[in-house]
C-alpha cells in the first residue's frame, strides 16, 4: 500500500511538470503582453508574478521541502522570508543590469535545490558527513538562484525599459503573494496529514518522491541544455 501511494504521488509530481508552465516558463500570451507594452503597468504585473510562482513546481516543491518540518509559524516566516529576499534580490538585480544564465542550467541547480532539500529532510549530512549543514543558508543561497531562473526568463523576453523598475518591483510583488498562496495550500495539507498516525510512517518516503522529482527537473535540464546549448 505504502509502495503503491508512493508510485502515484510520483506521477502526479511528474505530470505536473510535463505540463506547459513547467519551471519558470511563460505562456505564450502572457509572453506577447510582456513583449509589447510599454510604460507602467502595475496591476497585470502583479497577476503576472501571481501567476508564475502559482504554477511553478520548482518553486514550490522547494517550498514543500522547506516546510516539510517545520510546524511553528514564526519558523516558517523566517525560512520563507529567506527565500523571499534571495528570490527577490537577484531577480530583481538580475533583469535590471541585464544579468543572465543559460536558462537549463539554473534550472537544473534549481531542481539539485529540491534534491538537497530533500536529502536534508531525510537527514542524510549527517549520516553521511557526521554534520547538520546551515539550513538557514542553504534557503537563502538557493533562494538566490530561484531569482536566477526568473530574471533569466524575463531577460529573454525584453521587457521595455519605459517603466521596467516599478513593472519588476509589481512582479516581484505578485510573485510573493503567489508565495504565500501557494504556502496557505501546502500548510493546510501538512497540518491534517500531521495530524494523522501515518505521518512519520510515510515521510521518509515522502521526501524520497520529493528527491526523485528534483532528480528528474535536474535531468529535464540538463538534456535540454546539451540538445540546445545556446
Amino acid at each position: 500500500m505504502q509502495r503503491a501511494a508512493v508510485a502515484a504521488a510520483l506521477l502526479c509530481v511528474l505530470a505536473l511538470m510535463a505540463s506547459p508552465a513547467f519551471a519558470h516558463a511563460v505562456a505564450e500570451g502572457d509572453k506577447g503582453y510582456i513583449q509589447e507594452i510599454t510604460g507602467v503597468h502595475l496591476l497585470p504585473f502583479i497577476y503576472l508574478g501571481a501567476k508564475h510562482m502559482m504554477t511553478g513546481y520548482d518553486h514550490i516543491l522547494f517550498l514543500l521541502g522547506v516546510v516539510f518540518f517545520l510546524y511553528r509559524l514564526n519558523h516558517v516566516a523566517l525560512y520563507v522570508s529567506l527565500f523571499a529576499l534571495g528570490h527577490s534580490t537577484t531577480m530583481l538585480l538580475g533583469v535590471y543590469f541585464n544579468v543572465g544564465i543559460n536558462s537549463y542550467l539554473i534550472d537544473a541547480i534549481i531542481g539539485l535545490s529540491v534534491v538537497y532539500k530533500a536529502l536534508d529532510n531525510m537527514g542524510a549530512y549527517q549520516r553521511w558527513f557526521g554534520f547538520q549543514p546551515n539550513t538557514k543558508a542553504a534557503t537563502l543561497v538557493f533562494g538566490l538562484f530561484h531569482g536566477f531562473g526568473l530574471s533569466t526568463k524575463i531577460i529573454e523576453y525584453e521587457i521595455s525599459p519605459d517603466g521596467l523598475v516599478p513593472n519588476l518591483l509589481a512582479f516581484n510583488v505578485g510573485v510573493e503573494i503567489g508565495q504565500l498562496l501557494a504556502l496557505t495550500a501546502i500548510l493546510i495539507a501538512m497540518g491534517f496529514w500531521r495530524r494523522t498516525i501515518g505521518f512519520w510512517r510515510h515521510a521518509y518516503a515522502a521526501n524520497v518522491v520529493l528527491m526523485t522529482a528534483g532528480f528528474v527537473l535536474i535531468g529535464y535540464q540538463l538534456t535540454g541544455y546539451f540538445i540546445n546549448p545556446a
